[in-house]
C-alpha cells in the first residue's frame, strides 16, 4: 500500500513535475492537468477517486492522446513476456495487428492479478474478443482498461516517491 509520504511528496511537487510524472500512468494531458490542479489530496483515496473520475471525463480526443502514447512506450506487446509457445506469441503478435488495423490504435489490458502462466492466453482471448466489438464499444472498452492501467501505475508511483524518500 503506498504511504501517506509518498502522497505527501506528490503533492507538494512542482506542478510541471506533477503533471510529468501524471503523464507517465496516463498519456491524456487534460488528465495530467486536472489531477495537478486539484492537488493536494488528503488520502490515497481520494487521489485515486479523482484520477477514476478524470478517466471517465476523457473527451474523445483525450483518449486518443492517451492511447497513442501507449503505442510509443519502450515495451514489447502486451503478453509478449509471457511464457508460451512460439505458436501462441505469433498468434499473439497477428491478433494484436489485427487489432491495431481494426480500431487504429494499440491493444490496452489491465492484467492486474493475472497469474503470469496465464497472461498470454487471458491477453489472446481478450484481444480476439474485442476485435469482435464495433468502434464505439471498443472506445469504451480501452477507455475503461487504460483507467484501470492508470491507476495502478499512480499506485506505483506514489509508492515509488516513497521509495526514493527512504534510500
Amino acid at each position: 500500500m503506498p504511504s501517506l509520504l509518498g502522497l505527501h511528496r506528490f503533492n507538494e511537487a512542482d506542478p510541471g513535475a506533477a503533471e510529468e510524472a501524471l503523464l507517465a500512468c496516463c498519456g491524456s494531458h487534460r488528465w495530467a492537468l486536472r489531477l495537478t490542479a486539484h492537488r493536494p489530496y488528503p488520502d490515497i483515496e481520494s487521489l485515486l477517486a479523482a484520477a477514476s473520475e478524470a478517466s471517465y471525463d476523457l473527451r474523445p480526443a483525450d483518449l486518443a492522446e492517451a492511447l497513442a502514447d501507449e503505442s510509443w512506450m519502450p515495451q514489447p506487446l502486451v503478453g509478449m513476456r509471457a511464457p508460451g509457445s512460439q505458436a501462441a506469441h505469433t498468434a499473439l503478435r497477428a491478433a494484436h495487428a489485427a487489432y491495431e488495423a481494426r480500431f487504429g490504435h494499440v491493444f490496452v489490458v489491465c492484467l492486474d492479478g493475472v497469474d503470469p502462466e496465464e497472461m498470454l492466453d487471458t491477453v489472446l482471448t481478450s484481444v480476439r474478443t474485442r476485435l469482435a466489438n464495433d468502434p464505439d464499444e471498443e472506445r469504451l472498452v480501452a477507455a475503461d482498461e487504460l483507467r484501470r492501467i492508470a491507476l495502478t501505475r499512480l499506485e506505483h508511483l506514489v509508492a515509488a516517491a516513497t521509495t526514493r524518500s527512504s534510500n
